[in-house]
């Protein structure tokens, strides 16, 4: 388990102060010698300037960067441009997203799912960039089934993903379950799952509503009753989170991917007890 394959993921500031943060956070998290920092891509491609952005600075520290591209309410053109722009600029690595509507918006653009836009990057570039696509072991809340989700994630891994990073979970068994599945449809690209340290509870819960995490019960109980003790809720969610990192690389997960939220102590303190 010594020196497992980490990455990082950051979602583009928006402030003087937010990007002064997060290059101190990029400091310290660069000391665990990371695989990659990936940069968020805000809705129907809201921060797209400040993503290009913070790839760029990245990769002046010399680190890979992997800006992520989301291409509900895009079109092809729009599209077109980003990858031109990325690959002049030598970026070689991208995440490739769906996304969500942005509020109040009908219409979605060129494409309706992730495959189309994975087949659209090889189209246009060829093997230039190494693609990760999501993967949801607890099913993606948008899903009409099980199995309806598993050909999604197929149909984005036979359009050309290199990769895979999962949504969050709490329950390692889920992930493993997914490994078996993906096995049988003949799935045998890397798939990375995605690890959401816990800072506080509301947070969580949100994110969680959003996104069809499952918090268990036990855990969840837990939480609240901290209320407003954080250190002792951190304390809980440090346990909790290093141990499914354990039982996730021991069962032979290629690696972790953390959803830093632009902050570093906590993550540091896992990685450091997994070496």
């Amino acid at each position: 388990m010594n020196n497992p394959a980490i990455s990082f993921e950051f979602f583009p500031p928006k402030t003087t102060e937010g990007i002064a943060k997060l290059r101190e956070t990029r400091k310290q998290l660069a000391q665990l010698n990371p695989k990659f920092f990936s940069v968020t891509f805000g809705a129907g491609g809201s921060t797209r300037d400040r993503t290009m952005d913070t790839v760029l600075e990245i990769q002046r520290e010399g680190f890979d960067a992997a800006p992520h591209i989301s291409c509900i309410s895009s079109s092809k053109e729009e599209i077109r441009q980003l990858l031109s722009d990325y690959k002049n600029a030598n970026i070689r690595h991208l995440v490739a997203l769906r996304g969500d509507v942005p509020s109040g918006e009908v219409s979605a653009g060129d494409f309706r799912y992730a495959n189309e836009l994975v087949t659209f990057i090889r189209q246009e570039t060829g093997d230039w960039f190494q693609i990760e696509v999501a993967a949801y072991p607890e099913f993606h809340p948008e899903s009409s089934s099980p199995t309806a989700d598993l050909q999604h994630f197929k149909n984005k891994v036979d359009a050309g993903a290199n990769a895979a990073i999962t949504q969050y979970f709490y329950n390692a068994d889920s992930y493993f379950r997914f490994m078996d599945q993906c096995g049988a449809l003949g799935i045998n690209i890397p798939i990375v799952p995605g690890v959401m340290p816990i800072y506080n509870y509301t947070q969580l819960a949100r994110f969680s509503g959003v996104c069809g995490a499952e918090i268990p019960r036990w855990l969840r109980l837990r939480l609240q009753e901290y209320g407003d003790d954080m250190a002792s809720l951190r304390s809980l969610g440090l346990d909790v989170v290093t141990d499914i990192c354990e039982q996730l690389l021991a069962g032979g997960a290629p690696g972790l991917h953390f959803y830093t939220l632009n902050q570093a102590g906590i993550i540091s303190t896992i990685v450091q007890r997994l070496a």
